[in-house]
């Protein structure tokens, strides 16, 4: 197991009516800018009791609608000039991982002379930052528990990750009820993301740290029991409870300490993002059993004969066949359980025109995973996942 350091300074009130914490606020300033994506906050009520809570304890809201699925650096930048123009004390997110992406990057923008691009680029001018809150409505990407986002410049194009300890949100209020009215389409990708999160962490070759591999495979668990529940039930408390919490966990950094290694799959799929703005973990899903594919070779297939063993119960005795099985079933969850789209032409990719440009940029942020890939490995999954 490699040594690492292991922080995690966010405060998390899951449950039922936890949203009344945020009258805490209070406790870090008196103006706070409320970010937030298309509007659906104002639709379902969170939006009316998280003003009538701030305004009760004094805080004076002024509002940042409109994130975008794949957060944008021009609306980062506009949130970093409100900030700065309005002498704004704290950033609240209330949405899902874009909006606490998008929250981040305001919050480290504002105190920062210049385009928050350039955080993006070098995340050590990242010197300090706003405070950070946020209400979760949608339960994938992690972003309430860690310090990273993920932005997106349409300009170059690229989408590429601000990570700064100074980020981590302060406090992240999460109460599975806000999930309930997620749709279908939503919640699959969302189970999609949180999975990769787990593959990225889980696969390496690093011996040892026992303790975080059974954590993945705890975490993989969950979802493929909970997912279905969820599509099939939405509005099942129990269901939705821990797919949340394991989102949380997919990416606090818990799963991955003494194991990491560069992730391989995200990079990939960032790039289809920046070029086609797809879901997120709709790209994913589509790419990650074709990399399974790719890789698999009489190395890695003992780990993911173990993968196959320890969470979907495979008994075949060869590891090859083992590892084949598992990949089968990752296959069959995603597109037949979940119900995403199996391919890259199913989620929005019309051609392979980008590849070779997509794949040169993935490359060089691939580097140390799993199984290193090359530009030309990296135009072949693509192709591969067409």
């Amino acid at each position: 197991m490699k040594n690492f350091a292991f922080s995690l300074p966010t405060k998390v009130y899951f449950g039922k009516g936890q949203i009344e914490h945020l009258t805490e606020l209070a406790d870090y300033g008196k103006k706070a800018l409320l970010v937030y994506g298309g509007g659906s906050i104002k639709r379902n009520g969170i939006y009316d009791r998280a003003m009538d809570l701030l305004t009760s304890v004094g805080v004076e809201v002024t509002e940042l609608g409109g994130v975008e699925p794949n957060p944008r650096v021009t609306t980062v930048n506009r949130g970093a000039q409100i900030c700065k123009d309005e002498g704004i004390d704290m950033v609240l997110a209330i949405g899902g991982g874009s909006t606490i992406d998008s929250s981040k990057a305001i919050a480290a923008g504002a105190k920062y002379d210049g385009d928050a691009w350039d955080l993006v680029l070098d995340n050590s001018k990242v010197a300090a930052a706003l405070p950070v809150f946020d209400v979760l409505t949608l339960a994938a990407t992690g972003s309430e528990t860690n310090g990273t986002a993920v932005i997106s410049n349409l300009d170059v194009p690229a989408k590429l990750a601000l990570k700064s300890p100074c980020v981590y949100p302060t406090i992240s209020i999460l109460d599975p009820t806000y999930t309930f009215t997620v749709s279908r389409r939503q919640t699959a990708s969302g189970s999609a993301d949180m999975m990769s999160h787990t593959f990225e962490n889980y696969f390496s070759f690093e011996p040892g740290a026992d303790l975080q591999r059974r954590f993945g495979e705890g975490l993989l668990r969950t979802i493929i029991d909970n997912a279905p529940v969820a599509l099939a039930h939405p509005d099942d408390y129990e269901a939705r409870a821990n797919l949340m919490w394991t989102a949380s966990h997919a990416i606090s950094g818990i799963a991955g300490a003494g194991l990491a290694v560069g992730w391989v799959c995200h990079p990939m799929e960032h790039e289809l993002s920046a070029y086609y703005d797809v879901t997120h973990g709709e790209g994913l899903a589509v790419l990650t059993p074709v990399w399974m594919e790719h890789i698999l070779s009489e190395k890695t297939a003992p780990y993911f004969a173990t993968y196959g063993r320890n969470v979907w119960g495979v008994t075949a005795g060869d590891d090859m066949a083992a590892a084949k099985e598992a990949i089968a079933r990752t296959r069959d969850f995603l597109f037949g359980t979940l119900g995403i789209p199996s391919t890259l032409r199913g989620i929005g990719v019309p051609d392979s025109s980008n590849f070779a440009a997509m794949a040169a940029s993935a490359e060089k942020r691939t580097l140390g995973s799993f199984v290193p890939l090359d530009k030309d490995a990296v135009v072949s999954i693509y192709e591969d996942a067409l």
